[in-house]
């Protein structure tokens, strides 16, 4: 039976497209049409190769068969470029206006044969004058009924293609790439990549590589830039179209595993060698935001980490993981509530938390052994030696524990407590007069000036106090 003839029209031939850029196409096609009949898995296999080759052939080709169990090609899909069903579909790859006859037209340039089988009918690819222009040899398609009308789905067999060829084609597409999908979003999947490289797909189609991401990327929800961007080749698209969806997906993210990749590459910000994605402020925010709501872990800068060593140990004792985040995050987490709604834990929230946990053991003058009444009761005879106790002063309180102070979060031996006008002093520092002077005329210096130690109000208020003691004690020798 003499085979139908359908004229391919192919207008520009893409001279720089490579054999495996045509079987892409091919696999495109076939995982789309997967997808979209909800069929099974397509399969790519190589024919056993013969025992003996031709003088001149190459050993590595034969023919090898690529398959999908959908609906069946006809003719006349050979010269769509897009349709309705694949553009209203999300989930397809096939869909930038690349077209599967460039791919034919590939593989006559190529020396690739083609043959075409479905349910349809049986096509083959080769050169024929063009209707009403005999001079003219363009590509058509020739048909022929099937050979099996019972067929199910297309299958393309192609003649004269290497291993290589394959392989470089399937490497093109997330299902053949075995990269683990960590979480998905409205926006498309992070992906746990395989080696060093990351992969950028866009509906699992690879169109570049970033040497310097933490993760891969399947991009499912195209923007307008994705779209203006993918050309007819799909490889090498440029980070400023999808870096924003990438961003997108990142901050949709809530999995404790995302955060821990990022928060973990925060360790590399003073070495410069933190990944790509960490340069968004608002992605640390967010690993910041989803890591507190997971998680015990309090969050220092480096300088918080190496100032206050003992709010180091203090969270290591209560079983915290300390994280060192860059400084310009600091400023941003602040108050910041995480995603159960709680605050994320920086070092002022540390100590919030543990003001508001602490509790004094306050011991009464009933309480106080002998010794410790007879050093208590010298609290006026102190006062005197600068001039009479001060009026903020309203009591003073003797406790068996002692809340720490902020600045260095150890152990202290009193404390001015301003919301309650008291001074407040560990109970064993009554084991002497001197202990017991020493911190009363402390803690007063601090109740006076309102200043922390290391103020240079403090330190005046202090000097002040030694010198009206120091002169006492010359005038009485005098």
């Amino acid at each position: 039976m003499q085979a139908k003839k359908f004229d391919l029209n192919i207008e520009k031939i893409l001279e720089d497209w490579e054999v495996f850029h045509a079987i892409r196409e091919v696999i495109a096609n076939a995982i789309d049409e997967q997808i979209l009949t909800n069929t099974g898995n397509i399969r790519i296999f190589q024919e056993k190769p013969k025992k003996f080759m031709f003088f001149g052939g190459n050993s590595r080709k034969g023919k090898w068969h690529i398959r999908d169990y959908g609906r069946g090609i006809r003719y006349d899909h050979l010269t769509q470029k897009e349709n309705e069903e694949k553009l209203s579909n999300p989930n397809v790859i096939g869909k930038f206006g690349i077209g599967l006859k460039d791919a034919l037209a590939t593989f006559d340039r190529k020396g690739v044969k083609v043959y075409i089988k479905s349910k349809y009918g049986d096509i083959t690819i080769g050169k024929s004058q063009k209707h009403d222009f005999e001079d003219i040899l363009t590509l058509h398609a020739y048909i022929v009924p099937p050979s099996d009308p019972n067929f199910t789905g297309t299958e393309f067999i192609l003649e004269n293609v290497t291993k290589e060829d394959v392989e470089k084609a399937k490497n093109l597409f997330l299902i053949f790439s075995g990269e683990r999908v960590i979480e998905r979003t409205k926006f498309g999947e992070v992906l746990e990549k395989n080696g060093k490289t990351a992969r950028i797909y866009i509906n699992g189609v690879k169109v570049a590589e970033e040497e310097n991401f933490i993760f891969s990327y399947n991009i499912t929800s195209l923007t307008k830039r994705i779209r203006q961007a993918l050309n007819r080749e799909r490889t090498n698209v440029g980070r400023s179209a999808y870096s924003d969806r990438i961003k997108s997906i990142l901050l949709s993210c809530g999995s404790k595993e995302i955060a821990e990749y990022l928060v973990d590459d925060f360790e590399n910000f003073s070495s410069g060698e933190m990944h790509d994605e960490l340069n968004w402020i608002d992605v640390q925010e967010h690993a910041v935001r989803i890591l507190n709501a997971s998680e015990k872990v309090l969050f220092l800068t480096s300088y918080e980490l190496m100032e206050y060593p003992g709010v180091v140990d203090e969270a290591k004792k209560g079983k915290y993981r300390i994280v060192v985040i860059p400084e310009n995050l600091k400023e941003r987490i602040g108050g910041l509530k995480d995603f159960s709604g709680g605050i994320v834990r920086d070092f002022e929230q540390f100590y919030k938390e543990y003001e508001e946990s602490f509790e004094y053991k306050f011991v009464s003058l009933s309480q106080l052994t002998a010794n410790e009444r007879k050093v208590f009761k010298m609290a006026d005879d102190i006062f005197d030696l600068i001039g009479g106790k001060p009026k903020i002063i309203k009591s003073i309180k003797i406790s068996e524990t002692i809340k720490k102070e902020i600045e260095f979060f150890d152990e202290t031996a009193g404390i001015w407590d301003s919301k309650s006008s008291s001074i407040i002093i560990k109970r064993n520092q009554l084991k002497s007069l001197e202990k017991f002077a020493g911190v009363l005329l402390h803690e007063t210096a601090h109740a006076i000036s309102g200043y922390s130690d290391i103020s240079r109000d403090f330190e005046l208020q202090l000097t002040e106090f030694l010198g009206i003691i120091a002169s006492k004690k010359v005038e009485k020798i005098v």
